[in-house]
């Protein structure tokens, strides 16, 4: 049963989720390098353009202060995917002058910011002094658990080096690694670690965009202030930026749940290992879902759908019964529209074959200090409704309108889809009991432990349209995608509602203003379904 519940969230999770393909970095697509180091601005970095160089790519580490006690780095980071479970080389030109104390190629492979699977920056056979152009290299093995690879050239200390001709290649496994650090000899990571960092990794993303999005739109709003723009022109940049940064989190997050579901995948196949360390009896546990047992002693807690940790049983009923929570939303069900003077049942769209998916993180305040019946529960989430239109028909633009036409050939498949960045608020009833510590001494609410039942609304924008249409012509499968905005309205709000018992609710969304802009007859999305709020 336990493996049945856990294939049907991966499923879930990967219908809500398109992953999205990364291109592989290499050093020949990018000549963008960084500055970093421990005393960056003790050096001046970068592309040498003097004449001696000419038109070659030669980049250069300076110092500029007399003393320095740290480093200089011109680094980059790339995805590992084309070098999983491959040895590399990194090689390249290095000329130096007057190094006081030591300069290296160096490369590292990591998994996040967890741990360093490989690692070698010369500092065993460092550069020194002064030194014509000499080839170097690093070889390094790139274990499967890798995300990242980072590499560069750093000078420590005083003195100048130049360096060029930087290049990454896959070599024979028996060419032995240079580094302290071998990536041969990195232990599997864990199951846990694995899933604690993705989790981390992903609250990281989410934070960073929030954050980068605060900083634009307080820069518009000052703009605005200072009379710069008009309002109206604030309006739309921010309405801008939102949608930009919103894109971001979609596609950033949706790698790594996917990252995700296929660890959870290997761990029910059992194609991956736990920790040393027992999962009930010496420190670790795992769960899925709304897991509601408090009873955990002083292991720690990896819940996966939540994308929670909770270090031991003080930690989870502290964090689970603070007056403001937070939870991941995902719901699924049937999509349809409801088009002015004609009943559902008349719809123009398939009631099985349309469908919704909503994922997002909410927060769950609770309103009255000392009674758990009312809260406040507000978030973010983004909104996929998709239409299957009846009778062959697709929909195209014409004009100001957009007219559901019969196609010319017969398809296989025709949707339409509509996304939406949504603000949802919900006044949320929750019969949850009040809770009594062990020892009789403290009392305390949690919330999603009985009958729930949410009335509220959303609003937000539209990220993008698209239609998909598949069809064959001469016995050829084609695959047609149409993105556009369709005449489809930039804004959506509407009313919602859910109820049901702890994680689980039925859920019921009608958008109040209709899906076209000009169309003659007013068509308003409507959506049935399921909800999880883990929490």
């Amino acid at each position: 049963m336990q493996k049945i519940i856990l294939y049907a969230i991966i499923m879930a999770l990967s219908l809500v989720n398109k992953v999205i393909a990364q291109d592989v970095l290499t050093i020949e697509k990018s000549k963008v390098w960084s500055e970093r180091g421990s005393k960056p601005e003790s050096y001046q970095m970068g592309l040498d353009k003097s004449i001696e160089y000419g038109s070659q790519d030669v980049l250069t580490l300076k110092s500029i202060k007399k003393d320095i006690k740290g480093f200089g780095n011109l680094m980059q980071t790339i995805n590992p995917d084309l070098y999983l479970g491959k040895t590399i080389r990194m090689s390249g030109y290095v000329k130096s002058e007057d190094v006081k104390s030591w300069a290296g190629l160096w490369m590292r492979v990591d998994f996040y910011d967890v741990k360093v699977l490989a690692f070698d920056n010369m500092q065993n056979r460092a550069i020194k002094g002064t030194k014509d152009w000499t080839k170097y290299e690093i070889v390094l093995f790139v274990p499967k658990d890798a995300t990242s690879i980072s590499y560069g050239v750093l000078l420590d200390g005083t003195g100048q080096i130049w360096f060029k001709d930087i290049q990454l290649e896959i070599v024979d496994d028996a060419i032995p690694e240079t580094g302290l650090t071998k990536g041969k000899n990195t232990k599997n990571i864990s199951f846990e670690e694995k899933a604690e960092a993705i989790a981390a990794n992903i609250e990281l993303i989410t934070n960073n965009e929030k954050n980068a999005l605060k900083k634009e739109v307080e820069a518009i709003d000052l703009k605005v202030k200072e009379a710069e723009i008009s309002a109206e022109k604030g309006q739309e940049l921010k309405l801008k930026v939102a949608e930009e940064r919103a894109k971001n989190i979609e596609d950033k997050v949706a790698v790594e749940e996917a990252k995700l579901v296929q660890l959870v995948k290997d761990k029910v196949d059992g194609k991956i290992s736990s920790s040393d360390k027992k999962n009930y009896n010496d420190g670790h546990t795992i769960t899925m879902g709304g897991n509601s047992n408090d009873s955990i002693g002083t292991q720690k807690e990896y819940n996966l759908t939540s994308f929670k940790i909770y270090n031991g049983e003080k930690d989870k009923i502290e964090r689970k019964s603070k007056r403001t929570t937070s939870q991941f939303v995902f719901a699924t069900g049937l999509n349809n529209v409801i088009t002015e003077g004609e009943s559902l049942s008349d719809s123009d769209f398939r009631v099985w074959g349309s469908h919704f998916y909503e994922w997002g993180f909410t927060y769950n305040s609770r309103i009255l200090k000392n009674h758990n019946l009312l809260h406040a529960k507000y978030g973010l989430s983004l909104m996929y409704n998709n239409l299957r239109p009846t009778e062959n028909r697709y929909f195209v633009r014409n004009g100001e309108q957009t007219d559901l036409v019969t196609g010319a050939v017969n398809f296989d498949e025709s949707r339409f889809r509509n996304v939406f960045l949504v603000a949802p608020l919900h006044l949320e009833f929750d019969f949850s009991p009040k809770k009594t510590s062990k020892d009789g001494e403290r009392t305390y609410f949690k919330t999603h432990e009985s009958v729930r039942l949410g009335i509220g609304g959303y609003a937000g924008v539209r990220i993008k349209s698209k239609q998909i249409l598949k069809y064959e012509i001469d016995d050829l499968d084609i695959k047609e995608r149409q993105k556009g905005d369709f005449n489809v309205n930039d804004f959506t709000y509407g009313l919602s509602a859910y109820i049901g018992y702890k994680a689980t609710s039925l859920y019921v969304k009608y958008d109040l203003n209709p899906m076209f802009q000009n169309n003659a007859f007013d068509q308003n999305n409507i959506s049935l379904g399921v909800r999880f709020d883990f929490n």
